[in-house]
């Protein structure tokens, strides 16, 4: 199954493990907030629905980080703006550490989502253009390993620190270990280069300087606005799991710490393999495929793992499954959506429409916390994340099949497709006027 890593070149390989580097770090800085949800909840008092909206506002701060990274990125580069976003969010990872309450972590999280939506759309980007096409499903895919590496990471360092320290400072002292990415950037700028695809475009056209809103032009407004559908209903739905996870087998399931450190783990396990299960299957059965059958297959086991009445040794078994489906819609998505713009705007497509998903699916673990109220947690995690699937079938209906499509040649297929398109009208107006 890895054979194609065997083939990358020298410089695909660098490129491939910075940006797995940087995505594992992003996630481990990330999930560091969902584990230390329970003891904010007992120190500061906060409420479920106060910890909803610090998640929410952390995946929309993400969907504007990326937009701004990916328009920079198409105007400056992407290694370049990669480094920016990885030191911006382990800075204000770090800054998360000293903050005192609600107010305070929702700034400095809020900042920290800039550049964790930025690092996503400019990896996904770089990676994209920097590997072939017979192989970028696989390995545009297996990045999405990265995050269960990262959230592995951070699930360790929280059980032993946790395990370690009083509450009052494990939290603190898991934040500040969040500065350690920055370590990542000195690597990158000595052995990462640009993307070819990206270089040769700015050769040819140094001068060209894209709109903010070229995304929206009339001949891409179509695939944003689908695209944007797509990952709304994968990440609405994977982040009320990744978000509400570690509270529901704490206060419902009633696990311990160390009970929670290994079930984890286990789900990690499923979401490192989920990664590679999708770039599999889309290079052999194509990306709409793909991600119709792993939505589909997510919906009945996260229906089943929150609103069935199941055992123990089940609830194992299917955490491994959610992390393996979990995993397997969102590694998809870096190198269909590159696929689907051309690279002159491929970056700010790729940031706006992954992070608008993350955005719009913000509301999901918000409704969440809003809905437990009144309902049982699993109930409102299981409504909330079955909805955002179906949207994911739904999109992925409506958009092209791109597997094996030639980065270098997207601009031109777009352009030929409009002239045939412009063609076809004039004939048709030409044809309205003759006599009949």
């Amino acid at each position: 199954m890895l054979k194609w890593y065997t083939e990358l070149t020298k410089s695909e390989k660098r490129t491939y493990w910075a940006c797995f580097s940087g995505w594992g770090l992003d996630a481990m800085d990330t999930q560091m907030y969902a584990l230390a949800i329970p003891t904010l909840i007992a120190l500061w008092g906060m409420t479920r629905g106060q910890a909803g909206v610090l998640g929410t506002t952390v995946l929309i701060m993400a969907s504007l980080g990326g937009w701004i990274a990916g328009i920079l990125a198409d105007r400056y580069g992407r290694v370049r703006v990669l480094q920016i976003t990885i030191l911006w969010f382990s800075a204000f990872t770090l800054l998360s550490a000293f903050t005192n309450s609600f107010g305070q972590l929702m700034i400095t999280r809020g900042l920290q989502g800039l550049g964790f939506g930025g690092e996503w759309a400019v990896g996904a980007v770089l990676i994209s253009e920097t590997i072939r096409p017979q192989v970028r499903g696989r390995a545009v895919g297996s990045l999405q390993a990265g995050w269960a590496v990262g959230y592995g990471v951070a699930v360790l360092l929280s059980t032993l620190i946790f395990s370690s320290l009083q509450p009052e400072w494990a939290w603190r002292v898991l934040f500040a270990i969040g500065i350690l990415p920055t370590l990542l950037v000195l690597w990158i700028r000595r052995h990462i280069q640009e993307a070819p695809v990206f270089a040769q475009i700015r050769r040819e056209h140094a001068a060209d300087r894209p709109s903010i809103w070229a995304v929206f032009d009339r001949s891409t407004r179509v695939t944003t606005f689908r695209a944007i559908l797509l990952t709304f209903g994968i990440y609405g739905g994977n982040y009320v799991m990744i978000t509400w996870l570690p509270a529901y087998l704490k206060l419902v399931l009633h696990l311990s710490i160390t009970n929670i450190g290994g079930y984890l783990a286990i789900n990690i396990l499923g979401s490192f393999a989920g990664a590679f299960l999708n770039g599999w299957m889309a290079d052999r059965f194509g990306r709409r495929r793909t991600f119709i059958v792993i939505a589909f297959l997510q919906a009945v086991a996260v229906a089943t793992y929150t609103l069935a009445p199941i055992t123990l040794p089940v609830t194992l078994v299917l955490g491994f499954v959610l992390g393996t489906l979990q995993s397997g819609t969102a590694a998809g998505t870096g190198a269909y959506i590159a696929e689907l713009f051309p690279t002159r705007i491929r970056a700010s497509a790729q940031g706006l429409c992954g992070n608008a998903g993350r955005a719009i699916g913000a509301i999901m673990p918000a409704m969440v916390g809003v809905l437990s109220a009144k309902l049982d947690l699993g109930a409102a995690m299981g409504m909330c994340a079955c909805a955002s699937y179906a949207l994911v079938v739904i999109a992925a209906l409506m958009l092209p099949e791109t597997r094996g499509r030639d980065l270098s040649h997207v601009s031109a297929a777009n352009s030929a497709d409009r002239a045939i398109h412009e063609e076809d009208m004039a004939a048709q107006r030409t044809d309205t006027a003759l006599p009949r």
